[in-house]
């Protein structure tokens, strides 16, 4: 079982004139209609989640759904109205300023959608700029920001101004700069947003390509779910306020809690993303007995656009194996449409 070194418990955050007594009066848990009636803001509403070790946790929801007000009381750039924060066991909320400045310059590293970079000075300067308010010295420094501007490509361009780079390589100093502390955990704010589409899919490879060497544990910020499916090992969709749903992309389009989360993945193209794993049924039929006929076997990890083609031609049930070849379940041409379609295209293929 991975170790969860962020943990987030029942955590708020209101705007008005006493969000903690008005929390307070209503037993810590006021529904949003009574918050809004009240004239209060609920930009984060009994959010809880966990964050893994080594994983990327993508929270997302539309403009106003409180996914950078979460981020921002998790790094506690702003404090929370009510609940727990704790990284690696000690509660953030009951930190003084002082040890929080201490875990941000030295465990916490942070990328923000407008880069941020300070523009008097150069890709250098920029990168090892958070060893220099550590006290490091120069030679040191120096040495590691060199390490970082290599490690995201931008190498031969230490000199350059931010003015003359382009925005995919301001964003890659961002993160340079970010990485140059060493950071156990790092929180990055919509990163690509800003950029060009052909920008954005380079440092979306390149973000990949970092984390398959350092595996950070990482809580990143997005709107496009396109995004998030492809950098998430989970994903937390937000509305109002309140996390709707939790799990892996997978989950969340094949299994989702609410209407919002329904709506929210309907235009993601299934097939790239379901396995054979997560539509299967059982192996045994509703009496029990194992199924004589079948027409072919294909893999529980196996993508349905890898085999997807020969499932709808099949006539008969097909069965799943796993990776050593057991059987684990059997699907049928049915499942496959309801999954790809919807349950009404199902139904219209077996009228």
């Amino acid at each position: 079982m991975s170790e969860a070194i962020l943990q987030c418990r029942n955590v708020w955050k209101l705007y008005g004139h006493d969000p903690k007594g008005f929390l307070s009066s209503h037993g810590g848990s006021p529904d949003f209609d009574t918050i809004r009636a009240a004239n209060y803001i609920p930009a984060v509403r009994h959010a809880s989640l966990e964050v893994n070790k080594g994983e990327i946790l993508i929270i997302m929801g539309l403009s106003g759904s409180g996914k950078s007000t979460l981020v921002r009381c998790l790094s506690r750039l702003i404090d929370a109205t009510a609940g727990e924060i704790l990284f690696e066991g000690q509660n953030l909320l009951q930190a003084s300023d002082k040890e929080m400045i201490d875990l941000r310059r030295h465990r916490m590293g942070m990328v923000f959608q407008n880069f941020a970079l300070l523009p008097h000075r150069t890709v250098l300067q920029n990168v090892a700029f958070p060893l220099e308010v550590q006290g490091i010295d120069r030679h040191t420094r120096e040495e590691r920001a060199n390490q970082m501007i290599e490690l995201v490509g931008l190498e031969g361009r230490e000199g350059y101004y931010p003015r003359e780079l382009s925005g995919g390589q301001q964003q890659r100093v961002g993160i340079a700069r970010s990485l140059a502390v060493g950071p156990d955990l790092w929180f990055l704010d919509e990163p690509f947003s800003a950029l060009d589409p052909l920008i954005r899919r380079e440092m979306q490879n390149e973000f990949l390509r970092l984390q398959a060497m350092l595996h950070k544990t990482i809580v990143f910020i997005t709107h496009d779910f396109d995004e998030a499916i492809r950098l998430a090992d989970r994903i937390a969709i937000m509305k109002d306020g309140a996390i709707d749903q939790l799990g892996t992309a997978e989950e969340l389009i094949s299994n989702p809690a609410t209407d919002y989360v329904r709506e929210f993945t309907k235009e993601i193209s299934r097939e790239k993303l379901l396995t054979v794993k997560s539509i299967m049924g059982p192996v045994t039929d509703g009496n029990g007995a194992v199924a004589e006929v079948v027409e072919d076997v294909v893999e529980s990890g196996q993508l349905l656009s890898e085999v997807a083609g020969r499932l709808l031609r099949a006539s008969a049930p097909v069965r799943v194996v796993d990776a050593e070849g057991a059987p684990v379940g059997m699907i049928t041409r049915d499942r496959v449409v309801d999954a790809l379609y919807g349950p009404d295209h199902g139904q219209e293929a077996r009228a």
